[in-house]
């Protein structure tokens, strides 16, 4: 083997360990909705092996996605070949995987951002797209304790100003 080609072979092993442990959802899902890739994360999340899941519908494996609202909404990623996107303020998860901090965690479930991305093959042609699902509970819990805070203090505020002054 030429040191060019062990260089590839090495380079290569580092980027699939990097899939396999990157703090993010990888999923690789083919026109049918069936799984192609399922990473590291998406196994302890989810609590299934990739052996589990390869070659099953996404629809099949999690009842809670919406069929025919989730094709809509990757329709244009293999069509027109764009990245779509999922916000956690629009819809809180698309897989429903437990809070994984049950004791310093006050949620019930992993709040989540997801990209859709085409995987565009040597063809030109999109026959799957890559499927990134973000744990972004933090943020999320952040957000609403902050929105539930400027609540109490606008009441409070209301109730200061209806009070008579010197009372």
């Amino acid at each position: 083997m030429t040191d060019e080609a062990l260089n590839d072979l090495t380079e290569f092993h580092w980027m699939m360990d990097m899939l396999q442990t990157v703090d993010v959802g990888l999923v690789v899902l083919n026109r049918e909705f069936e799984v192609n890739l399922w990473n590291g994360f998406m196994e302890s999340h989810s609590g299934l092996l990739p052996s589990q899941v390869r070659g099953k519908s996404l629809f099949s494996l999690f009842s809670e996605v919406n069929e025919v609202w989730f094709r809509n909404k990757a329709r244009p990623v293999f069509e027109l070949k764009n990245r779509a996107f999922i916000i956690w303020e629009q819809r809180p998860y698309l897989l429903k995987f437990p809070n994984y901090r049950p004791i310093t965690g006050t949620e019930d479930f992993m709040y989540q951002n997801i990209t859709l991305s085409p995987l565009i093959s040597t063809t030109g042609k999109v026959d799957n797209i890559c499927m990134m699902i973000y744990d972004v509970t933090d943020v999320a819990v952040g957000k609403k304790m902050l929105e539930s805070t400027q609540v109490i203090l606008s009441e409070l505020n209301e109730k200061a100003a209806e009070t008579p002054s010197g009372v």
